[in-house]
């Protein structure tokens, strides 16, 4: 099983990469911060490698984090892995975390492909598996300010490196105010 791949990306497509390593190529279905990367830079993923009697595809994640949830998200009847990069493709990891353990159902159901029965579906079979997961830290800001820079025309790595420098602890206003000043639009 293929878990990890560095390489450069030879080509892009509208939701994949072909990541060259070692002479071969190999497409690999990722999340927007990888796509984010240009053509012929070099880029790492942790993969989920999917085999069944269609074929095999490899669905990548920036960190080891977020590949330990994505798998976990496609242990839900429902959620095959084109659904569980959706939703972390939608939002970062931490907020899905957040969106279980509270129990909202909205941070999934904002997904295409994810219905009202779906989203409590992975709230319901994933709540009680969450504590093996580690959240990662540094970010642990809500994903209303992520979501807030996002709808403010951030990329989604420009939003996670500036929430990785900001005190979780404060309110998310404040968390908001000082992500803007990092980035630049105080």
């Amino acid at each position: 099983m293929i878990a990890y791949l560095k390489g450069t990306i030879l080509e892009k497509g509208p939701a994949y990469i072909i990541l060259e390593t070692n002479g071969i190529g190999y497409k690999v279905f990722v999340t927007p911060e990888i796509l984010e990367a240009k053509i012929g830079e070099a880029v790492s993923a942790y993969v989920y490698h999917k085999v069944s009697e269609d074929g095999q595809a490899l669905f990548g994640v920036p960190d080891f984090n977020t590949l330990q949830l994505f798998e976990l998200l496609v242990t839900v009847s429902g959620v095959g892995p084109k659904v569980a990069l959706a939703i972390l493709s939608a939002t970062r990891a931490e907020t899905v975390r957040q969106a279980i353990a509270n129990q909202d159902p909205a941070v999934f159901t904002r997904v295409s492909g994810v219905g009202t029965k779906t989203a409590e579906r992975i709230i319901l079979e994933l709540k009680n598996k969450m504590g093996a997961l580690e959240v990662s830290g540094g970010i642990a800001a809500s994903g209303d300010v992520f979501d807030a820079l996002i709808a403010l025309g951030y990329s989604q790595k420009e939003v996670r490196e500036a929430l990785k420098k900001i005190d979780a602890n404060l309110p998310s206003q404040q968390q908001l105010k000082e992500a803007l000043k990092m980035l630049g639009k105080a």
